[in-house]
């Protein structure tokens, strides 16, 4: 009796192009994110997603010694992998999961922001203690001319904000006039490696604002977790 081939295990690109499409897919969709057909998506697309992770990292495409210009153009396109699965992360729908996912959706986006902060794909700051602390000062600074610190601070990150969104059209209107030639083959070289340099600086305005995002819901989500323990520790001491 004649055995049946097994399939042929996905390439790389194949892997990240099929995760890829599903997120856009899911973003797309006229159906709730909820819908058990959309969260079975976004599930077969997590598992693409990580299934090329492991297999940059045993091909080892990028080190901590190269420069962003090292980094072939046919390659270039792997270091979008912590920022899409961060997306597809939060489109995971389970309250009783919401911590874990919003937790692990925030370490792909700084693993990403950080990688694009050190090959210097764009000028921005890292999220974190540093940022914080500059903008601790900026209050500082400013409350001592007047101006109160709670609106100094809510003046900067709208500014923050607007900056970002008006970077993010630029990027897309520049992507969208790449997108047809990129797809199709035809675009030379340069084109290609100038295509997934704007799709990274286009994702790092968005994984600037989820984190930001993310970092507001999460002392609520905790908070909830904490209201759900409370009642049991109650009954166990008293």
């Amino acid at each position: 009796m004649a055995t049946e081939a097994e399939p042929e295990p996905c390439k790389l690109s194949e892997l990240l192009d099929r995760g890829w499409r599903i997120l856009e897919e899911v973003e797309g969709s006229s159906q709730p994110t909820g819908a058990r057909e959309v969260q079975d998506e976004v599930k077969r697309g997590l598992g693409m997603l990580e299934q090329a992770t492991r297999m940059v990292t045993q091909l080892q495409l990028f080190s901590s010694n190269e420069d962003l210009d090292e980094i072939s153009s046919a390659d270039i396109r792997y270091l979008l992998l912590p920022a899409l699965l961060g997306a597809l992360t939060l489109k995971q729908v389970d309250l009783s999961h919401r911590l874990q996912h919003l937790e692990a959706a925030r370490s792909y986006f700084l693993d990403f922001l950080k990688r694009c902060h050190d090959y210097k794909v764009s000028s921005f700051n890292l999220p974190g203690k540093e940022e914080a602390l500059q903008e601790e000062n900026e209050v500082v600074r400013t409350a001592r001319a007047g101006v109160p610190p709670n609106l100094t601070a809510m003046a900067m990150q709208r500014q923050a904000k607007i900056e970002r969104y008006k970077q993010r059209k630029e990027l897309e209107n520049r992507l969208s006039g790449l997108k047809a030639s990129v797809k199709s083959g035809t675009a030379e070289e340069e084109q290609v490696r100038e295509f997934y340099l704007l799709h990274l600086q286009h994702w790092v305005c968005v994984a600037l604002e989820e984190v930001e995002s993310i970092d507001q819901e999460l002392p609520m989500v905790k908070a909830r977790e904490m209201m759900k323990v409370r009642p049991f520790l109650k009954v166990f001491f008293w």
